[in-house]
């Protein structure tokens, strides 16, 4: 059961599509070697009675098939294709695991909320960089490294207190799953606006945090 996604060489965003085309060993040294990002295996999903669960063994799994698989994960993650390969080689159906707070930090917002705030992206500046969506139904923004950092006091200064806004960062010792990762029973992590050579260079939390802050208000 490997999932598989487009390659990510195009010119502009692709947003509404499923990710087919490339399996997971692939996917993650194309991330390692084309995106310069870490890349880690993580869980992955197995056939029991009839229904898939995770390879973690634990029945009430909050995100079956896409978690790290180890303790010591953060550790093991590679920059380096030819490492991404062997280690897909090894276990080709694990899902594809990208440490956040070294190549750039995530802004997780509900789903409804990203697209709310990715409207509005298009109609203004900035553009966003690449964006990922879940089954669990949130949207991951890519941003450069610091985000978790300065994030809490660009919502204050937008005038929301944080904690009433439905907005996380993930730094370092976070994680994100990328495509073509299986999420339980669900569906499949996918991009939303897919890495390219057109949006490799990551914008800064600031220049995002007014349209995700926005949308994130508007879904209270």
């Amino acid at each position: 059961m490997e999932e598989t996604i487009t390659a990510f060489t195009g010119a502009g965003a692709v947003a509404g599509r499923g990710d087919r085309g490339v399996r997971a060993p692939e996917a993650a040294a194309r991330y390692a070697e084309e995106c310069h990002w870490d890349v880690c295996p993580g869980t992955w999903l197995e056939m029991n009675g009839g229904a898939w669960h995770c390879s973690c063994g634990d029945p009430g799994c909050a995100a079956p098939g896409a978690h790290p698989a180890r303790a010591d994960w953060a550790a093991e993650a590679t920059g380096s294709a030819t490492v991404a390969r062997r280690m897909w080689r090894e276990r080709p159906e694990a899902s594809v695991l990208l440490p956040t707070g070294r190549s750039f930090d995530v802004i997780e917002v509900p789903e409804t909320a990203g697209f709310l705030a990715l409207a509005r992206m298009e109609r203004r500046e900035p553009a966003p960089g690449p964006v990922v969506s879940a089954p669990d139904r949130r949207m991951r923004f890519l941003v450069l490294p610091g985000a978790a950092a300065k994030v809490p006091d660009l919502v204050r200064g937008l005038g929301w207190a944080p904690a009433t806004l439905d907005l996380a960062v993930l730094g370092a010792g976070g994680y994100v799953a990328a495509p073509p990762t299986r999420w339980g029973a669900w569906g499949s992590v996918r991009w939303v606006c897919r890495p390219t050579a057109a949006n490799r260079w990551l914008p800064d939390a600031a220049e995002l945090i007014a349209p995700l802050a926005y949308a994130c208000a508007r879904e209270r």
